[in-house]
């Protein structure tokens, strides 16, 4: 009785560690890289005097006392993602146990502004390519479609602050190093940014399967590429501020690519219509 007794205990609490580490690895926590996981409120607090990149905040629902909204103010200011969750699902997340009701994520990588993009177009002399990302919350998907910016001479690459997978140690990975050298900018709206870059001579196209066929569009000069996530695509407000919609022909019995593959298709017919 007593060894079935302990065989009990020990599948429970490997199950509860199996649980935890699938929470955490949702999240983001605990991978191999740049990015590190700060608890406490003072703590948090002081990442923030210190100028550290912070990603993402989790918050205790119900806590609103002074330092909690500090926080909360701190992380606005810096456009840090929040997040309202559990005590237990801070409890699964928390390495120390003592987390006082807030645990944030500090980015892999630094973010650039939107103006060091254009800067760097405009000091190669080339015309403006930026790649756009909404809904996009797969760190694998956003560290390929960093390869692909990189690769396919973007300078640069736009993510919202909600709603978004940050700089993670898996993004940084699966961009197979292209992190170092994309930048990428962290906006609060984007459909506010790409009005902002319209009056800088931008025009924008996003990927849409109803729209007109690539290879009728005229792609060429300063242009923002806007993708979507394949479950929800562009959402309704930035779609409507896309001068155009594009879609890529398809031939097989499923409707819809992978966000990243999607990119680097019209990524490529914006190369080839530049190179053309």
């Amino acid at each position: 009785m007593k060894d079935a007794d302990r065989y009990a205990r020990e599948k429970a609490a490997a199950e509860k560690a199996l649980e935890e580490r699938r929470n955490r690895a949702e999240e983001g926590f605990g991978e191999d890289g740049d990015s590190a996981v700060i608890e406490g409120r003072n703590a948090v607090m002081e990442a923030f005097r210190a100028g550290r990149p912070i990603d993402r905040i989790y918050i205790q629902d119900g806590c609103h006392d002074g330092p909690v909204l500090s926080i909360k103010r701190e992380a606005q200011k810096h456009s840090a993602m929040i997040k309202y969750v559990e005590k237990e699902r801070l409890d699964q997340l928390s390495e120390t146990g003592r987390h006082q009701g807030v645990i944030a994520v500090t980015a892999a990588y630094e973010y650039a502004s939107v103006e060091d993009m254009l800067q760097a177009a405009r000091e190669k002399q080339e015309p403006p390519f930026l790649i756009l990302l909404d809904n996009i919350e797969d760190p694998h998907n956003l560290g390929a479609i960093i390869r692909t910016a990189n690769l396919a001479g973007a300078h640069g690459v736009i993510i919202p602050k909600n709603r978004a997978v940050g700089l993670t140690a898996t993004v940084a990975r699966t961009s197979a190093g292209a992190l170092n050298y994309t930048p990428v900018a962290k906006v609060t709206n984007l459909a506010k940014t790409i009005e902002e870059l319209k009056e800088e001579g931008l025009w924008f196209v996003c990927a849409d399967m109803d729209g007109t066929p690539m290879y009728r569009l005229d792609l060429k000069g300063a242009i923002g590429l806007v993708i979507g996530s394949e479950g929800e695509g562009v959402g309704r407000l930035v779609k409507e501020k896309c001068d155009m919609s594009a879609a890529i022909p398809m031939k097989g019995n499923i409707d819809s690519l992978n966000a990243s593959v999607a990119a680097g298709v019209l990524a490529y017919e914006i190369v080839r219509q530049r190179m053309g």
